[in-house]
């Protein structure tokens, strides 16, 4: 075997182990080796060799028969020092905290990756009925306030080459329609914000804004309030708290 050779191998064993965590991380819960194997595609007998040594270090886990496999501890680690060294969520916590006390909702600071939203940071609502919400949750960018507001800032060429033309359905309101999104990111732009209408979440309405510390942005704060609690006035306090946290959120990431 050549360097080279040596080299590709290497590569392509680290490119497996990524595919492999990115799959748990995706799909919780424990999976059969058959499973996996099924998803990834990969050779039985080198998927199991490569999930025992995750297994070792630390990156898989399994359960009490060692037969199924799940995202180990080491991932939750990794995770948790991107948000601790993440200069964004740094500077936006004062900004959020005073956008909860503001609106009495629940809050979120999101950034795209690819064609998703991940979720950064959030601030609990302080209502009984209230959104479920965790660091890390991954949604789809078009059903999202948060990521129509980022959105909103690519142009129409940008937006069509990272979208596909048909787009999944979350629920019933749903924009599945790139085109039809490409309108709804052209209001967006017009008002300042962007709004899902329960298209993530049946009796959910959230409210979102892009951070300009970049150019087109990659991070946005939004709002999630119940529809059922949801008044014109209320409303018109969340619009108005998301923007001047915006303007916070500037001052604070200006040198980033």
């Amino acid at each position: 075997m050549t360097a080279g050779d040596a080299g590709g191998a290497q590569v392509k064993s680290a490119v497996r182990t990524v595919e492999l965590l990115e799959y748990f991380a995706g799909r919780p819960g424990m999976h059969s080796l058959a499973t996996v194997q099924e998803a990834v595609g990969y050779p039985k007998s080198s998927l199991y060799m490569l999930l025992r040594t995750l297994v070792e270090l630390g990156w898989v886990e399994t359960d009490a028969t060692g037969t199924r496999y799940g995202i180990g501890v080491r991932a939750l680690l990794v995770g948790t020092s991107y948000i601790d060294g993440d200069e964004v969520v740094a500077a936006a916590r004062p900004a959020l905290d005073r956008l909860a006390d503001d609106t009495t909702e629940t809050i979120h600071l999101a950034r795209l990756d690819g064609t998703s939203v991940v979720y950064l940071a959030t601030r609990q609502s302080q209502h009984y009925l209230r959104p479920f919400t965790r660091v890390g949750r991954r949604l789809p960018a078009h059903s999202t306030s948060l990521g129509k507001a980022i959105l909103a800032t690519y142009t129409d060429d940008e937006v069509r080459a990272l979208l596909p033309p048909e787009l999944p359905a979350l629920t019933e309101h749903t924009i599945t329609d790139r085109e039809r999104l490409i309108e709804e990111l052209r209001r967006v732009r017009e008002r300042g914000f962007a709004v899902d209408r329960e298209e993530n979440t049946v009796g959910l309405r959230c409210f979102g804004v892009a951070l300009p510390y970049r150019a087109p942005a990659r991070d946005a704060v939004s709002c999630s309030v119940p529809v059922a609690r949801l008044t014109s006035a209320h409303e018109q306090t969340i619009k108005d708290a998301l923007s001047e946290a915006r303007d916070r959120l500037t001052l604070a990431t200006r040198r980033l």
